[in-house]
């Protein structure tokens, strides 16, 4: 695994025109399988299962959850049993991130949307204990207070000064752990990539606990580029993504990482940053859903190669 992931300038001619500093930390690049913030969730998790000395992960998500995809992975790697509560009915074929789940060894239990809503209640676990025997629960996304610890880690391995952090948020984990780390001058911004993304406040909130109000004035949320809401896409975002991944040879995907750095380009357009401003954008991953998304939508993002 590539830790830490390197830190690289972004050359594009908008960030020359503004006269601001912009970097990518490549958490992408960590691992093909276990990339970006799936990883930073998952570690701390990993390492509280094996001290409890449970053989077995069980977690959440839905049919294209890029955490179910490296849960499984890491699974196989590491000599977990892992399995996947995924939400909704099963759909055959399944489609590539179900399938490489799968392959990777992950039992994929389906359950409707309705059963899904009571993944926290005592009788929901119960019952699957009943079933499937001892297992060390991760919540979807990994969001937990471990997950967030893993997500300091990233600010951690960040060796300049910078002004700004920004990262996509599905729930509010990664931003929580990156600016509870913050120093004061430091600011996050978090870029939801669902609709009604201010929910994120109160699970940051509630991820933090005591340390919320001395971090609460460390980042904000700008919830206009969802596209629509999780997963969905238009036109603009795609030839957005091809033509970033043309002038800076980074490439994106359409759930999360795309959105963000839309946002990061419209955020300039906008002189959101003043002149002279560093800003690290953390690419968290998520390629492997791309697969996933045009097996969906029936087209080819970046064309074949």
């Amino acid at each position: 695994m590539l830790i830490p992931s390197p830190i690289e300038v972004i050359k594009y001619p908008l960030f020359t025109e503004k006269k601001i500093n912009v970097y990518v930390k490549r958490d992408d690049l960590i691992h093909p399988e276990i990339s970006g913030n799936k990883w930073r969730k998952l570690k701390y998790n990993l390492i509280e299962a094996k001290a409890q000395h449970k053989k077995t992960i069980l977690t959440f998500g839905g049919a294209y959850s890029n955490h179910i995809s490296a849960t499984g992975a890491v699974g196989k790697i590491l000599g977990f049993k892992t399995i996947g509560i995924i939400r909704g009915e099963e759909t055959l074929p399944l489609n590539p991130t179900l399938m490489q789940a799968k392959k990777d060894g992950m039992k994929l239990l389906y359950v409707s949307r309705v059963e899904y809503r009571k993944k926290h209640t005592a009788e929901f676990i119960d019952k699957l204990k009943d079933e499937l025997g001892e297992f060390y629960i991760i919540p979807e996304g990994g969001g937990n207070k471990l997950g967030v610890q893993g997500c300091n880690d990233i600010v951690h391995e960040i060796d300049i000064d910078f002004n700004y952090i920004l990262t996509d948020c599905g729930t509010g984990a990664t931003l929580a752990g990156i600016c509870e780390v913050l120093n004061k001058n430091q600011k996050a911004i978090g870029v939801p990539v669902l609709k009604g993304g201010e929910f994120i406040y109160d699970e940051i909130k509630l991820l933090l606990g005591d340390t919320y109000t001395s971090a609460e004035s460390q980042f904000t949320l700008e919830n206009g580029y969802h596209f629509g809401g999780y997963a969905k896409h238009n036109q603009e975002l795609i030839l957005f993504m091809r033509n970033f991944l043309a002038k800076t040879n980074i490439k994106t995907d359409p759930i999360y990482t795309g959105k963000l750095f839309y946002a990061l380009v419209d955020l300039v357009k906008k002189d959101y940053f003043k002149e002279g401003s560093t800003i690290v954008v953390v690419h968290t991953g998520g390629l492997q859903g791309i697969k996933g998304f045009e097996n969906r939508y029936g087209f080819s993002i970046f064309g074949k190669k």
